[in-house]
């Protein structure tokens, strides 16, 4: 990481916005000259993959902001507006929203289970 990062700063001369999955991994990727730190990868990984749920990771989130001083985004199954809200109110720099918005698939099926649910408590 460490290489990477300083090549990116040092022979292009441009930014570097690290995908992490822990808060280790933000530490090391502020601590190596990343300039942002986006949880894109939580829940993906070995390491986290029993923490994936449907919802973003808020905690890992909180931690980040908490600990790390460079800007922090939040990525990774932000959903629904208020989540995103969530995420600004425990401080993050910029949220990522993209399969929510950009996956038809992904929109049918949320409206097509909020169809089939209101039609199971409507039955008589």
């Amino acid at each position: 990481m460490e290489r990477l990062i300083g090549r990116i700063r040092d022979e292009l001369g441009r930014e570097v916005f690290a995908d992490i999955a822990t808060l280790e991994e933000g530490r090391a990727a502020h601590a190596h000259g990343a300039t942002y730190i986006a949880t894109t990868l939580s829940g993906y990984t070995d390491e986290t993959a029993s923490r994936k749920s449907a919802a973003p990771d808020l905690e890992l989130l909180s931690a980040l902001v908490a600990e790390v001083p460079a800007p922090v985004v939040a990525e990774g199954r932000f959903d629904t507006p208020e989540l995103v809200a969530e995420a600004f109110r425990r401080g993050a720099h910029a949220v990522v929203v993209g399969t929510a918005i950009t996956n038809p698939r992904e929109i049918t099926r949320k409206f097509a289970q909020a169809a089939e649910a209101w039609a199971a408590t409507e039955r008589l």
